[in-house]
């Protein structure tokens, strides 16, 4: 830890974590020694990684775009939010309505001190403290129930947060429980680390090495199959182009060329629940 670094109280800056990593991945500033060696660790491995993380939030206001405009979803439930950024859901979502409710979910300290500041006199938004293992205890809280009406569609946005469950931890019901709860016109988004196996093997051995890494220095991190992540859209009906890498998913001219490199190291995908 380096000697003048500072803490929000109740943030363990001693030992790294997921979200923070994260931050620094995408450019932000709200990280710490801690986190940055752990992703200069992952870069050492993954030189695409910082391209990686601007692809990542590029895909999320893609996607939140689409289910605001296109797809007329006006409420939203984000688990596993991490960190804010220069553009948060509910940013994208109120360009497109300003009344656009946003409930966000994550456990990390870090992002809950950040969000609850960022959010602080925002009635449309709010943040609650849950773990996405327990999926029925976010669908029951109270200010989900308060915020979001499930008589009415809802955007279940999963954004690179189901790859880090581990298998023992049964992220394919975790994803089946929170599906079941959506009414009818939902939509699920989903990123995904992706070992894309013998459709391209030299990437494959690559992304073994960063997940290797990931569980060495965070303790998750897990790249599935592509029929792995399709399990988790269930039978939702998925939108067009499907399930693909990011730069795939209705480009807009966001940056494309940098995402070259990350081309087979993470899938993307929108569904809608019939």
């Amino acid at each position: 830890m380096a000697a003048d670094e500072v803490a929000p109280p109740g943030v363990d800056i001693s030992t790294p974590s997921i979200a923070r990593v994260y931050d620094f991945m995408v450019g932000g500033k709200d990280n710490f020694a801690v986190d940055r060696m752990v992703a200069q660790r992952a870069l050492e491995i993954a030189p695409d990684g910082l391209e990686a993380g601007r692809a990542c939030r590029a895909l999320l206001r893609r996607a939140v775009r689409y289910l605001a405009a296109e797809a007329g979803i006006r409420q939203f439930l984000d688990i596993g939010s991490g960190l804010p950024t220069e553009t948060n859901v509910h940013q994208v979502a109120h360009e497109v309505d300003p009344a656009a409710r946003v409930v966000y979910v994550d456990n990390d300290p870090s992002v809950l001190v950040h969000g609850r500041a960022l959010l602080a006199g925002d009635g449309t938004t709010a943040l609650i403290e849950a773990d996405i293992r327990s999926p029925e205890t976010i669908l029951e809280h109270p200010v989900v129930r308060e915020k979001l009406d499930f008589t009415q569609p809802i955007g279940l946005l999963l954004f690179s947060v189901l790859h880090h469950l581990n298998d023992p931890e049964d992220p394919g019901g975790v994803a089946a429980t929170l599906r079941d709860a959506l009414p009818p016109g939902s939509h699920l988004a989903i990123t995904h680390f992706w070992d894309p196996a013998e459709e391209h093997p030299e990437t494959s051995a690559r992304v073994r090495e960063s997940e290797r890494v990931f569980n060495e220095s965070l303790g998750t991190g897990r790249w599935r199959r592509r029929t792995e992540i399709e399990a988790f859209v269930g039978d939702f009906e998925l939108i067009e182009p499907g399930l693909v890498p990011l730069a795939e998913w209705r480009p807009d001219g966001e940056a494309v060329a940098e995402q070259k490199e990350t081309y087979y190291t993470m899938l993307a995908g929108v569904a809608r629940k019939r």
